[in-house]
């Protein structure tokens, strides 16, 4: 990939990722076939903020761990009423960074 397109990724896409990982998403976006391109940039990522703005309104329910996928993590929110309120608390502060996380597995997965 050329380095306006790795630029435009980082430019449009960088929020949704951890600060320390850029360096690794940029060399790997430098070292890309052409056929993974479309499929990079194509691909959804799941908006920190969302996920926020969810854990704060309804993350007693686990819907804030259900929109990045931790499945298990969500039944169990869900199931014990957020922990009775002190797992959603401390999800408050937690949610950002596993969204960021979880992009940024789905970013490996794909570029393999």
């Amino acid at each position: 990939m050329d380095a306006e397109k790795i630029h435009l990724f980082i430019a449009t896409k960088g929020d949704n990722f951890p600060v320390e990982s850029l360096p690794i998403i940029r060399e790997r976006l430098a070292n890309m076939s052409s056929e993974n391109e479309m499929a990079i940039m194509a691909t959804d990522y799941t908006n920190p903020v969302l996920a926020i703005i969810l854990s704060v309104i309804v993350g007693e329910l686990g819907i804030d761990r259900f929109l990045i996928g931790d499945i298990g993590l969500g039944i169990g929110k869900l199931l014990t009423g957020g922990g009775c309120g002190i797992w959603w608390l401390i999800d408050l502060f937690l949610i950002m960074d596993a969204t960021k996380r979880k992009n940024f597995e789905k970013f490996i997965t794909i570029t393999g």
